[in-house]
């Protein structure tokens, strides 16, 4: 979770340095479109799952 809340604002960053280089701008929509895919991905596979505990 650490790492993710990091590279978010990581990219934020990247994204306040792009107004000035275009081409950091380019790099930012790429890690956020990774970030993003990422996050929508751990939410199908069941992220909850590690936390919930079988009873029987």
């Amino acid at each position: 979770m650490l790492f993710r809340t990091l590279l978010l604002l990581l990219i934020l960053v990247i994204f306040g340095f792009g107004f000035t280089m275009q081409v950091l701008w380019y790099v930012a929509a790429v890690l956020l479109a990774v970030w993003l895919i990422a996050f929508v991905m751990r939410g199908r596979s069941g992220g909850l799952s590690r936390f919930s505990r079988s009873r029987g």
